[in-house]
């Protein structure tokens, strides 16, 4: 394990965390596109039960690799050096635990017991490609966690734990540690970690925008030059909204 590695060079700030808690996953896919970036929504994977709140943290990562029977049977969680077990005692408070399960739901990338204990090791959510079992009870903790949809199967039925804290894919996205995962209720953003303070500060500014856009509308304006702003008005109109809003 590459343990420290993730937040080299870009560690979250306190205040980004906060801003990215209150953007959506569509604005922030948005923002992405304007940089060219337009592969960076986990494809798949969606709240095991939506909180109500967006989970937001650097991403610590765990590869799966297909599982080889000689090499999968049950003592081997046994081993206290399993990938698996080491993850979940290992990812940083405040982290998400990110699994590469190659998209395959057939079995599961981990149970209630173990997502339990990383909610109490202060982690910020789970997010696999695969699916979880005992899913249920997983829904029912505080922390947010996204999967692909339930499995019963054990891990070891199709899948090998093979390395901690490296590159990994997770629904089509390339995932790095220390890589700023959002997730809400549509499902989960992957931000390079240098983009996280930007994107922070450019949704909030969107979102607030759009909340203006969104009131206009329901009032029965047009969206043309409204939603982009291409009229001066529009953007007058906006700056006293947010004066009287205290936006």
């Amino acid at each position: 394990m590459k343990a420290g590695r993730q937040m080299t060079g870009h560690p979250l700030k306190d205040e980004t965390r906060a801003k990215l808690a209150r953007v959506s996953t569509a604005s922030l896919a948005t923002a992405l596109f304007k940089r060219g970036l337009r592969n960076q929504f986990i494809q798949g994977a969606v709240p095991v039960a939506w909180k109500g709140r967006s989970m937001v943290g650097p991403a610590f990562t765990l590869r799966y690799i297909p599982a080889r029977e000689d090499r999968n049977p049950i003592t081997v969680f046994r081993d206290p050096e399993h990938k698996q077990r080491v993850a979940v005692e290992t990812c940083p408070p405040g982290h998400v635990l990110v699994i590469d399960a190659r998209k395959d739901a057939r079995a599961a990338s981990a149970g209630s017991i173990l997502v339990t204990r990383l909610q109490m090791r202060g982690c910020a959510g789970i997010v696999t490609d695969g699916g979880f079992r005992d899913a249920e009870g997983i829904g029912r903790l505080e922390m947010p966690a996204y999967h692909a949809r339930p499995s019963a199967p054990t891990n070891l039925t199709l899948h090998e734990a093979i390395e901690i804290d490296g590159p990994i894919a997770c629904g089509d996205v390339a995932v790095f540690p220390g890589d700023v995962l959002v997730g809400d209720a549509d499902g989960v953003m992957v931000i390079p970690a240098h983009l996280a303070d930007e994107l922070a500060a450019e949704c909030s500014a969107m979102e607030s925008y759009e909340d203006f856009v969104l009131e206009r509308v329901k009032a029965g304006d047009t969206i043309i030059g409204l939603y982009p702003a291409t009229k001066q008005e529009n953007l007058d109109a906006y700056e006293d909204w947010r004066r009287d809003t205290g936006e």
